[in-house]
Parts: structure tokens; C-alpha cells; sequence
């Protein structure tokens, strides 16, 4: 693909949301690059999903330092794309990245302090290849160092031009409220939040996901599949040689059948079960974008399908309530 030119017509089938109340919009579908993209995997398959991804309309990609195998091999792998096939598209794509979890070995690293944050910022940039980002989150709450600190650090990254808006990932309510307000009182408001979502994980809609709407915050969720159960790998059963390693992320029989019942809603919306575990997230518009991840190129094609029917009828949303509820 070393004459790779994109597609001229990228931005007429995607659908773009606005961020909260800024001025920013999302694709309502953006690339996760969290898992099939590491030095394990073949570069040739991730340069493509990064590209026909980006033939599609996704203008955003998602990152973190600790993403891929070995961590940090996510970032390498994109910025090797952006100097090469996307080379001189920088001003139309969103690159984000965070830090929190476990990056490198000592008490430095992982967690919220501006030692660890400052370090990994600019290790992600010299991976990316980039001056700036233009999303950076904190990447997890860390119970141990003053919020104050972690928040500062990310006010700093903006007024330092490395870093257009910061967000945060994975916080509750209580600590989303205090976090927002410090970055508002620093005069960097938050821009974004990134929790998990999905039929069967609703823990925002307790809460989180009106006051994110209240304080004019974006929102975009990972994992809307919930891990593989949301889609077709499964319907047919669990393999018992994995059915153990797959309990640990909460795929078990009684879930996937109902699994199965949600599978008849979507194929009488003309979707796959994947599809229609998309669009549901997006079914209401507070959620800005969806993050989805492929471990090949039929995978992105497939998930941005589900743009084609975003709205759900009372009665299909009150049958899939019963069905998760059963």
C-alpha cells in the first residue's frame, strides 16, 4: 500500500457527533487500538484496518501508552501509518491517548501522579511520531494521589500545547464529579469521559451519563460487544476448553442465551447481533461515539453497517430489557 490514497468520498457515510459543548465532533464510530495491534501481530493487517478504516470516515483513533505487545508497540504501529500511508492527513485525524495502568516496572509506573504522567506523555509522542495529541485522558482513578495533582497535570499538558483536550476513563460518579470541577476551576474543562457500555454493563446509566449531560461533557464508551458476548462467536456454544478463562470476563451459558433471544431482535432488524449491540449504544444520542476494535479489515466494514439503523422501536427496546432482566 505504498500508493495508498484515501478515499475521496471518506466523509459521506459516517455519521459525526458532537463532543458535549465544544466545538469537536467524533465520528460516531472510532477505531479502539487496544488489542490486535502489537509487534505480535502483522503489520500489513493493522496498516490496513487503519486505513480502510480511515476510508470510511473514522477520523478518530484511540490509543494508550500501555496498548499492544509488548506495550507501547499500539503507538508505534499507528505512528508508523501516520509518517507513511496517512502521511500529510494529520489535520483531519483525532489521535488520543492515556495513561494509569501499569506501563514500566517501579512505583512510577502506572497510577496518576505528574512524575508518571509527564513521563508518559512524552514517551507517547516520541511512539507517535506527533508534537501534540489531540485527546489525552487519565486513564483510571488512582485512590492515592491527590486528584488535584492528576488534574493539574493534565491542565498542564494543554497550556504546554502537547495535548488540544484532556478527558478521563473509567472514573464513578463521585470522582467524575470532583475531577470535572477541578479541571473547570483550572479553566481546562473536561472535554470527554470514557466508561465501558454495553447491554449488559449499564453502571453510567446510574447516574454518570446525566451528569455528563448536564455538565455538557462528551461521552464515548468501549467494549458495546461486551467482550465477544454481544455478537455471533458464541450463539452455538462455549467451547469447554475455554468456557473457564471465559467466565472470568462474564461470558457463561445463561448469558449467552440470552445472547441468543437479543440475536432474533437483530435479525429482524436486518443487523448482526454485533450491529444491533452498536447501535443500541447509540440509540439516544448520548453517546457521542462508539469505540470498536477488528482484528481485520471485514471487521470495521461490518461495525460501520450498524450506521444504518440507529433507531430502535419501544417494542424492541422494552424485549431487550426483558431479555437482559430475565
Amino acid at each position: 500500500m505504498s500508493n495508498y490514497v484515501p478515499n475521496k468520498n471518506r466523509y459521506q457515510g459516517m455519521k459525526y457527533n458532537r463532543v458535549g459543548n465544544s466545538g469537536l465532533k467524533l465520528p460516531a464510530i472510532s477505531a479502539g487500538l487496544w488489542q490486535h495491534f502489537g509487534e505480535t501481530d502483522v503489520y500489513a493487517t493493522c496498516r490496513d484496518i487503519i486505513c480502510r478504516s480511515f476510508d470510511l470516515g473514522i477520523t478518530h483513533f484511540d490509543l494508550a501508552n500501555n496498548y499492544g505487545n509488548p506495550p507501547g508497540s499500539s503507538e508505534e504501529i499507528f505512528g508508523k501509518v501516520l509518517r507513511t500511508q496517512l502521511q500529510g492527513y494529520r489535520d483531519e485525524i483525532l489521535i488520543t491517548t492515556k495513561a494509569g495502568y501499569d506501563m514500566w516496572e517501579g512505583p512510577y509506573g502506572e497510577w496518576g501522579s505528574k512524575k508518571y504522567l509527564i513521563a508518559s506523555m512524552d514517551q507517547s509522542l516520541k511512539r507517535l511520531g506527533v508534537d501534540y495529541v489531540d485527546m489525552f485522558y487519565s486513564h483510571r482513578y488512582d485512590p492515592e494521589t491527590p486528584l488535584e495533582e492528576t488534574m493539574r497535570t493534565l491542565d498542564l499538558f494543554v497550556r504546554q500545547g502537547k495535548a488540544l483536550y484532556v478527558g478521563i476513563s473509567n472514573y464513578d460518579l463521585e470522582n467524575t464529579r470532583k475531577a470535572t470541577r477541578i479541571l473547570k476551576e483550572l479553566g481546562t474543562p473536561c472535554l470527554i469521559h470514557q466508561p465501558s457500555y454495553s447491554m449488559f454493563n449499564r453502571w453510567i446509566e446510574d447516574g454518570l451519563q446525566d451528569y455528563l449531560a448536564e455538565e455538557g461533557i462528551g461521552m464515548i464508551t468501549f467494549q458495546p460487544m461486551q467482550r465477544g458476548l454481544i455478537t455471533n462467536t458464541y450463539l452455538n456454544g462455549i467451547p469447554a476448553d475455554r468456557a473457564a478463562r471465559l467466565a472470568e470476563i462474564g461470558i457463561t451459558e445463561p448469558r449467552v442465551a440470552k445472547a441468543r433471544k437479543l440475536n432474533e431482535i437483530a435479525i429482524k432488524r436486518g443487523q448482526s447481533l454485533a450491529q444491533m449491540a452498536i447501535s443500541w449504544v447509540l440509540r439516544n444520542g448520548k453517546v457521542s461515539s462508539v469505540l470498536v476494535g477488528a482484528e481485520k479489515v471485514s471487521h470495521i466494514e461490518d461495525n460501520i453497517a450498524a450506521l444504518k439503523n440507529l433507531d430502535f422501536s419501544i417494542e424492541e427496546l422494552n424485549q431487550i430489557d426483558s431479555i437482559l432482566k430475565m
